[in-house]
């Protein structure tokens, strides 16, 4: 799990909104939503 992904993950609980969200650092909608999805897979699996 990287440092960088869980940013995403608390730009999108503060901003309540994905596509929002995906402005603050820079990156498109679909990769934020990809890497999310990554973060959940990981935290499901353990």
């Amino acid at each position: 799990m990287e440092l960088r992904v869980l940013r995403y993950f608390l730009a999108v609980a503060e901003e309540g909104n994905i596509t929002w969200a995906a402005q603050l650092p820079r990156i498109s909608r679909p990769t934020l939503s990809r890497q999310l999805r990554r973060l959940e897979e990981a935290l499901t699996n353990r």
